[in-house]
Parts: C-alpha cells; sequence; structure tokens
C-alpha cells in the first residue's frame, strides 16, 4: 500500500488535492493529514484509499448553488461539494468536512461531502452544512428540473453504493442526509442547525435504504416539532430508524411527502421503534437489513 503525508511542515506534500493526484488510480493508498485547517475544494477517483486524519483535520470550502458561474448558469446542487469521493472503495477516518456557503435559504443547496462509491466507510468522520450536507449516489434515473443533476456523475450509469458511518456527526437543515445508496449510519449525533428534513432517500424498492441505529437527534435550540426525520425524494424512498433518541424539535408525526407530490408518498417506507411515532416497526426486518448491508463490506 503507498503510504503518503499532509501536512504544513515535513511531510511529503502541503495539500490534500496534491497528495490525491499522486496516488495512481489502481494503486491502494493511505493518506494521513496532520492536523489543520484546509481550504480546498477536493476531487478524487481512485479505486482504494483511505484518508485518515492525525488530529482534528478540517477541510472547508463554500460553494453554493445559487452561485450564477460564468457561463451565466447557477452552479447547481451537485457541483457545490467541498469534497467528491468516487471509486470502489474508500474509508474516511477523524475527518472533518465542513460547506461554510450559508443557510439554505440564502445560498440554497451546498454539499459538504458527496460520495459515489462502491464501499465506503466513514468513522469519526464531522460534515457541516444546511441544505444537502450528505449526498449518498446513485441520483435518480431522471431529474424533475432540467439540468438538475448536472455535476461529476450526471451522465454515469446509476449504481448501488453502500455506505456505512460508525461515530461522529452530521449537521443540517433541510434534506442533509439524502440520496439513493443503502447506508447505515450507526451511533452518530445528527444536529438539526434550522426547520426542516432530516433525511431524503431516493432509492428503489428493492434496495435497503438508509438505517439510522443508535443515534441521537439533536437541535441547535429549535422549536418543538419543526423537523421531520423523513421525506421521500423519490416515490420509493426508504428510512427505517431503531434505538435512536430524538429531542423535541423531531414532529411527531416522523414522516413528510415531499410537497406537490403527496401522492407519492403511501410508496415510501418509514419504520421506526419508538411508539410516539405511531407507525408499524419490524424489528427482524432491520436487523436483517444491517447484516446484509455489512455483509457487503466482507465481500
Amino acid at each position: 500500500m503507498l503510504e503518503i503525508t499532509v501536512g504544513h511542515g515535513t511531510e511529503d506534500y502541503w495539500t490534500i488535492q496534491e497528495a490525491l493526484d499522486a496516488v495512481p488510480y489502481e494503486c491502494e493508498a493511505r493518506i494521513v493529514v496532520s492536523e489543520g485547517v484546509y481550504r480546498e475544494k477536493l476531487f478524487c477517483d481512485k479505486r482504494s484509499l483511505e484518508l485518515v486524519g492525525k488530529g482534528k483535520v478540517t477541510v472547508v470550502w463554500d460553494d453554493a448553488a445559487r452561485t450564477i458561474m460564468p457561463d451565466g448558469i447557477k452552479r447547481g446542487t451537485f457541483r457545490t461539494y467541498t469534497a467528491f469521493f468516487s471509486g470502489h472503495e474508500l474509508r474516511l477516518e477523524n475527518m472533518v468536512f465542513r460547506n461554510e456557503a450559508g443557510r439554505g435559504s440564502e445560498a440554497g443547496q451546498a454539499l459538504a461531502l458527496y460520495l459515489d462509491v462502491d464501499r465506503a466507510s466513514l468513522v469519526d468522520v464531522e460534515l457541516f452544512g444546511h441544505q444537502d450536507t450528505l449526498f449518498l449516489a446513485p441520483l435518480p434515473e431522471k431529474e424533475r428540473e432540467v439540468r438538475g443533476f448536472y455535476g461529476p456523475r450526471f451522465k454515469s450509469p446509476r449504481k448501488l453504493n453502500t455506505v456505512h458511518m460508525k461515530g461522529g456527526r452530521i449537521w443540517g437543515g433541510v434534506d442533509f442526509i439524502f440520496g439513493g445508496a443503502d447506508a447505515l449510519f450507526e451511533d452518530v449525533e445528527i444536529i438539526s442547525n434550522e426547520p426542516g428534513y432530516v433525511s431524503a432517500p431516493s432509492g428503489k424498492k428493492e434496495d435497503i435504504g438508509f438505517i439510522f441505529s443508535s443515534c441521537r437527534f439533536l437541535s441547535e435550540d429549535l422549536e418543538e416539532g419543526s423537523v421531520y426525520l423523513m421525506r421521500p425524494w423519490r416515490p420509493e424512498g426508504k428510512a427505517a430508524f431503531r434505538k435512536c433518541t430524538y429531542d423535541s424539535h423531531i414532529n411527531a408525526a416522523g414522516f413528510s411527502p415531499w410537497h406537490g407530490l403527496e401522492g407519492e408518498a403511501p410508496l415510501a417506507s418509514f419504520r421506526v421503534d419508538d411508539d410516539r411515532f405511531g407507525v408499524e416497526y419490524m424489528s427482524d426486518g432491520i436487523d436483517a437489513d444491517v447484516k446484509a448491508l455489512l455483509g457487503r463490506f466482507d465481500a
């Protein structure tokens, strides 16, 4: 395995992007980043990569969807990422990714992290944003707005990806965990910083969708009931919640249809093991989904 260091001292490279660029696509690589704040917009397409922070490592950028580009067109959601990763295997550990574009009502969508990786593991990673903090590809098959998916992979074939996030924190306000991947969030602090919706899954009926296990849903002094756990970005989106704790900002309904597409809501799957939400929960089914998802990392 190729070993590379990044930092502002005697390390191999000064910036993280320089280190990523130095890795051949087919080469397995481990990049260790020394403590510090790195103001960079990262793009990485590598087959097998580990990116590990040594101390507190923060990557920060501030692109926003509503920004007008030189060609006169808005940047759009999927070009706003602070960090983009694609490939076969990825492990991120002890890293912080921030998009500081601002609140969604002003900046629009602003991704901190865009993952399009077959199998991605995130350990003690922190993600900060407001609207659309974390995108887990694939994209839906069709966009609802012209150029709505314009970005790094908008023309690529859709493939199912798998994500496991253990520990860490995610901040956001509107649809701040979204996409079509199968994903397990385990022991993650999920912090709402404005009223809205936590998750917006867009997977298919046969997929697992998003599973939140032993997560803590917190807020930054938001009003009671001002946040929903899920609204489906596409009709068959799925999200399940087990052994989680919820502050009072989480609306007792838990689920909300996508505005203007209420008729699609019955196709979605929303499961939770807390009777405050009044929906059916089948723990055996969720346990089997967790086992199946984690089993993909052993394949």
